[in-house]
C-alpha cells in the first residue's frame, strides 16, 4: 500500500489495485519512455520484505513516489482499496513463481528482487498524471470511470470480485442478459465478495438463484435476490439439494469436496455448466515449476473436462480477467440500481494488518475495504 502509484490503464483493461495511494497497471511491449521527472519525495506505504504470516507487513514512510515509465501509464491518487483472499495468500508466497515470471520473463533479476513488495487487487481513486499514449483517461478522471452513484469506498470493493464473477458467468459460462431468463443457477459460497456479486448479476439477468451459505448470512443473500437459500451448517448440502430441481449453471467458490458431488445436480445433455474458481493452476507452478506446473494443470483440467463431457455436462475453470468494457457494463448496472456493493467492514490505512487478518479468518459477508484518504 502506498500513497501514490503508477498504473498502466487501457480502454480494454481494468486497473489492478494495490494498497498504494497511487499506482501503475502494466501493458506489455512498450519501449521504456519516461514522461515524468524523477521525484526525490517519499510517501507512506505498507510493504512486505519477505513472504510469510501477517507479521511480514511493514509500514514505511520512505517509499519513493512513482513516476511514469511507459507512454500508456497513469499515476493515480488512491482513495480506497479492498483486500481479497488472494492478497492474503500472496502475502504467504502463493503464486510467486508465475508472478516473478511476469515481472522478469528473462530471469535477469535475482531471487528476492521483487521486495519490498506491495499487495492488492482493487482500487478507486483519481488520475493525477497520464502518459503520452493515454487517450481514455485524463487528469482528474475517477478510475476506472467510477459509477457516479458510488463513493470511492464502495467503488473499491467491486473491480476484482466483479470481474472474477463476470469471467466465470459470462466469459466461461456463456451466460448473459439475453439467454439467462429462467435459468436455474446454484452458487456455492454465496456470501463472500464474488458470491454476493454473482447473485446480483444473475438476478439482474432474470435467473432463478439458489445460494449456499451459513444461516447467519441467509438474510443478506435473500436481500440480494436469492430465491432459495441452503444452510450448509444445518446438514449435508448434497442431501438438501436433492429436494430441488436440477440446475443449468453452478458457480463454485468453495472447491474441495464440493466438486465430487456438485456436477450431479446439473441437467444432463442440456448444455449445463459447472464453473469453479478454486483451481490448482498457480499452486502447481509454485510446487512443480513453470513448465511442469503448466503441464500438470493442462492434464488435470483436460481429464476432468473430458470425463464430465461424456456424462453430459460441461466442467470449466475460471479466473479473474481484466476488462475495461466489462467494468463499464458493471458501472451501468450499478448506476441503474441493479447491483450494489456489499461491504462487511472498513479499516483506516493505519490498520492494514488488521484488515488482512479479518480476511484471513474467512466466512466473509461481502468485502473488506481500506480507506486510504
Amino acid at each position: 500500500m502506498e500513497v501514490l502509484r503508477t498504473c498502466v490503464l487501457r480502454r480494454n483493461a481494468c486497473t489492478a489495485a494495490c494498497f498504494w495511494r497511487s499506482k501503475a497497471v502494466q501493458k506489455l511491449s512498450f519501449r521504456k519512455i519516461s514522461t515524468t521527472s524523477p521525484r526525490n519525495t517519499v510517501m507512506p506505504a505498507w510493504v512486505i520484505d519477505k513472504y510469510g504470516k501477517n507479521e511480514v507487513l511493514r509500514f514505511t514512510q520512505n517509499m519513493m513516489l512513482p513516476i511514469i515509465h511507459y507512454p500508456n501509464e497513469v499515476i493515480i491518487k488512491v482513495h480506497a482499496a479492498s483486500v481479497n483472499p488472494i492478497d492474503v495468500n500472496m502475502r504467504s508466497g502463493y503464486g510467486v513463481t508465475a508472478l516473478n515470471m511476469k515481472r522478469d520473463p528473462l530471469h535477469i533479476k535475482r531471487e528476492g528482487d521483487e521486495f519490498p513488495l506491495t499487495l492488492g487487487r482493487d482500487v478507486s481513486g483519481v488520475v493525477m498524471e497520464c502518459g503520452l499514449d493515454v487517450k481514455y483517461f485524463k487528469p482528474g478522471d475517477e478510475v476506472s470511470h467510477k459509477p457516479k452513484s458510488l463513493t470511492h469506498t464502495q467503488a473499491a470493493s467491486l473491480p476484482y470480485v466483479a470481474l472474477t464473477a463476470w469471467s466465470a458467468i459470462n466469459k466461461v459460462g456463456g451466460l448473459n442478459h439475453k439467454n439467462c431468463t429462467g435459468k436455474r443457477v446454484l452458487i456455492l459460497g454465496a456470501s463472500g465478495g464474488v458470491g454476493t456479486f454473482a447473485i446480483q448479476i444473475m438476478k439482474a439477468w432474470n435467473a432463478h438463484v439458489t445460494a449456499v451459505c451459513s444461516q447467519d448470512a441467509s438474510e443478506l443473500v435473500r436481500k440480494l435476490g436469492a430465491d432459495d437459500v441452503i444452510d450448509y451448517k444445518s446438514g449435508s448440502v448434497e442431501e438438501q439439494l436433492k429436494s430441488l430441481k436440477l440446475f443449468d449453471f453452478i458457480l463454485d467458490n468453495v472447491g474441495g469436496s464440493t466438486e465430487m458431488w456438485a456436477l450431479n445436480f446439473l441437467k444432463k445433455w442440456s448444455g449445463a455448466t459447472y464453473v469453479t474458481l478454486v483451481t490448482p493452476f498457480l499452486l502447481n507452478m509454485d510446487q512443480l515449476g513453470i513448465a511442469d506446473g503448466m503441464l500438470q494443470t493442462g492434464v488435470t483440467v483436460g481429464t476432468k473436462t473430458l470425463k464430465h463431457f461424456w456424462q453430459g455436462v460441461h466442467y470449466r475453470w475460471a479466473f479473474f480477467m481484466p476488462s475495461g468494457p466489462c467494468l463499464d457494463e458493471i458501472a451501468e448496472l450499478v448506476d441503474a440500481g441493479k447491483i450494489r456493493p456489499v461491504i462487511e467492514q472498513t479499516f483506516p490505512f493505519s490498520q492494514v494488518p488488521e484488515a488482512f487478518l479479518k480476511v484471513e479468518r474467512g466466512h466473509a459477508r461481502g468485502k473488506t475495504v481500506i480507506n486510504v484518504i
